[in-house]
Parts: C-alpha cells; sequence; structure tokens
C-alpha cells in the first residue's frame, strides 16, 4: 500500500532525527535517511530540497521559543535580563530536549551555515544578557560555558526527569553566574 505524502514526509523526518542524534548530522546522507524510510533519495528531495532543509524543520519549533526568547529580553537589562535569559533557556532546554541532543557537539560547525546565521546572533545576544550586560573576561566566559553547559546536560542526561534536571541546572547556573537578584 502506497503511503501519502504527508507521511512519508513525517517519516522522513522521524528518521532523519534518529539519524541525527546517533550517528551526527555531518555523518547522515540523504541515501541513509531515504533507506531508513524505504524509499528512494528522490523521494526525500520532493520532500526536502537538502539537508539542511531537513534540520531546519525538525528544529524549527525550537528555534521559534528561541526567537521569542531574544525578543522577550530586548528591553531587559542587567540582571533582569541575566534572570529572564537563565530561567528561558533553561525551559527551552528541557523543552526541547530532543533537539539540543540532535545537535550537542555539531552546533558550532552548524552555525556556519548560513541559513543558521540568525541562530548564531540569537545566542550572541542570549549569552550577553546571562552576562548581566557585563563586558568583562569573566562575565562572558562564564555565560558561554552556562550557555554550552546547560545543552551538554540536557544531551548527557537523559535518565533525569525535567524537573530534577530544571533545579540542578538553575542551581549551578546561578553558582556560576553569581547573584541574580
Amino acid at each position: 500500500m502506497a503511503r501519502s505524502a504527508p507521511e512519508t514526509r513525517d517519516e522522513i523526518l522521524a528518521a532523519a532525527a534518529k539519524r541525527f542524534a546517533v550517528i551526527g548530522y555531518k555523518g547522515t546522507s540523504l541515501q541513509d535517511i531515504a533507506r531508513d524510510v524505504g524509499c528512494s533519495k528522490a523521494t526525500v528531495l520532493y520532500h526536502f530540497v537538502n539537508k539542511e532543509t531537513i534540520l531546519t524543520e525538525l528544529m524549527a519549533p525550537a528555534f521559534s521559543m528561541l526567537f521569542a526568547l531574544d525578543e522577550r529580553l530586548l528591553g531587559a537589562t542587567g540582571q533582569a535580563a541575566q534572570r529572564d535569559a537563565l530561567e528561558g533557556i533553561v525551559g527551552l532546554s528541557l523543552r526541547f530536549r530532543r533537539e539540543v541532543a540532535l545537535l550537542h557537539g555539531e552546533f558550532p560547525d552548524l552555525l556556519q551555515h548560513p541559513a543558521f546565521a540568525h541562530i548564531q546572533r540569537c545566542s550572541d545576544r542570549i549569552r550577553d544578557a546571562l552576562a548581566g550586560g557585563s563586558t568583562g573576561a569573566e562575565a562572558r566566559v562564564g555565560a558561554l560555558i552556562v550557555l554550552a553547559g546547560i545543552a551538554a546536560a540536557c544531551a548527557q542526561f537523559p535518565d533525569l526527569d525535567d524537573d530534577e534536571l530544571r533545579a540542578a541546572l538553575l542551581a549551578v547556573a546561578r553558582r556560576a553566574l553569581g547573584p541574580l537578584d
């Protein structure tokens, strides 16, 4: 029985997500995805222009929330921005644990793609908010370590439930960033 176009599209996305999580984005080919779905590479290309388009679609909900967080932080400064950025990025990372795990380790390379340049700018602004607006090296480096550490913890501790991981992430990040109040 032939699959419908939406079913095939969903199967392609599911197969790609699984491959990206296990093998990585760079290590996955369109042919690998097609083989997992049981279709031709041409069928994959019928639904998606390229592998980057598949990744973009998989990441769209997470990116949308990231942009919303960035918007919320626009007028915030100092410790208020720091607190809102921390709570926002922890919440977003927990909500999209699978997507964070998908990209863990490959995110810096992916940000070099022109299609993801806006993500780099957004991440830079969130990092700056985590630094509390400070331009000092210690605050900026600390903010980057916290941001990267949140992503790494979400990818590395799938055995922790969201509430337990949230509490741990916030406690460790607050210690690393210093007082937020």
